[in-house]
């Protein structure tokens, strides 16, 4: 009976989204997740993190700011809405991805996690105010915003390939030292959060609570891991041209190796100026690309064969990716 059907359904009955359609929604989901980090570091560095002094309401009896809490306020709430900008986005993938037939159920169950993130930070982005920008907190606010970039590469990567069983295009050993970088880079993300709870910008310019740290001490451990982080990504580049791996995990390692580069030279220029503001803000930016740039460095070390938004796409051999497959089953039995 069609009234017995959800509104996904509904809605996939009349709405037939391209596959291109799908992939645009997904990329759209990685900007709008690296905007939030970028914004919500903007509120701290503005000191405007109380700019709303409660949640959710902006003041004990006004949703939204007042005229006399200034430009601190209007941050603090513009931030906020970004949140219901990041949903909708979110909502919009999942519907067209629920809509697309053959129905890729692996990227709309991508796109509920990203949903279920989405609404747990901001709650915990509620807790933040709440407890008076309680540095744990604040740092679990950011660290769940990298957490959910990470599952937007993910579901996006998914759009562009197929549904069978991935395949890797290397060897074990260069799969787990891959693995050794993509979890080196998480550690470090999360010290350079210690170090943001520890440093001077509380994000108010109140006198607000900081982790009790030497500041230099933990900025030099942050300094440590990127240094072996670097290193792994130099190392892991001369593995794959050692083991002639195939051009595309290569050029994603050099992409990671110039984001490093340039997102040291930031590091580097924040620590001898003492920490201005926009610098911050465009190494929090930095943060969010060497991430992204990581995580694809995982993922191009492999390959889903099958009929998908991939399939319409030239692979980085030059034919489809559902040819590729085939065509090295046929050379492998005319050997």
């Amino acid at each position: 009976m069609p009234n017995s059907l959800n509104p996904l359904e509904l809605i996939a009955r009349r709405w037939q989204p391209s596959a291109a359609f799908v992939r645009r929604a997904a990329l759209t989901t990685v900007v709008m997740a690296v905007v939030i980090v970028v914004t919500g570091g903007a509120v701290r560095l503005t000191q405007s993190g109380l700019g709303c002094e409660t949640w959710p309401k902006c003041t004990d009896d006004s949703l939204t700011p007042t005229s006399d809490m200034g430009i601190h306020g209007v941050i603090e709430f513009g931030n906020r809405m970004l949140t219901y900008v990041l949903s909708a986005v979110v909502g919009l993938l999942i519907v067209a991805a629920r809509s697309r037939a053959p129905q890729r159920r692996a990227v709309t169950r991508l796109g509920w996690a990203q949903f279920w993130i989405v609404m747990g930070n901001a709650v915990v982005g509620g807790i933040t105010v709440l407890t008076g920008l309680n540095p744990y907190i604040v740092s679990s606010h950011f660290l769940l915003s990298t957490a959910l970039l990470a599952v937007a590469v993910i579901t996006w990567q998914r759009t562009r390939e197929g549904d069978a069983d991935p395949r890797d295009l290397v060897a074990r050993p260069v799969r787990q030292l891959t693995w050794l970088l993509v979890a080196a880079t998480a550690v470090l993300i999360v010290v350079g959060a210690v170090v943001t709870g520890a440093g001077p910008h509380a994000g108010d310019a109140k006198k607000v609570h900081r982790i009790p740290l030497d500041w230099q001490e933990i900025t030099q451990l942050h300094v440590d891991f990127v240094y072996i982080v670097l290193g792994l990504t130099v190392a892991l580049w001369f593995t794959l041209r050692a083991v002639k791996a195939p051009a595309a995990p290569r050029r994603a390692v050099l992409e990671l190796l110039v984001v490093l580069l340039l997102q040291g030279v930031v590091g580097y220029v924040q620590y001898f100026t003492h920490l201005p503001e926009f610098v911050v803000g465009t190494h929090m930016l930095g943060s969010c690309l060497v991430w992204i740039a990581v995580l694809r460095v995982f993922l191009a070390q492999r390959e889903r064969a099958g009929e998908s938004a991939a399939s319409e796409l030239p692979a980085p051999g030059g034919e489809p990716a559902a040819v590729q497959p085939v065509a090295a089953e046929a050379t492998a039995s005319s050997r």
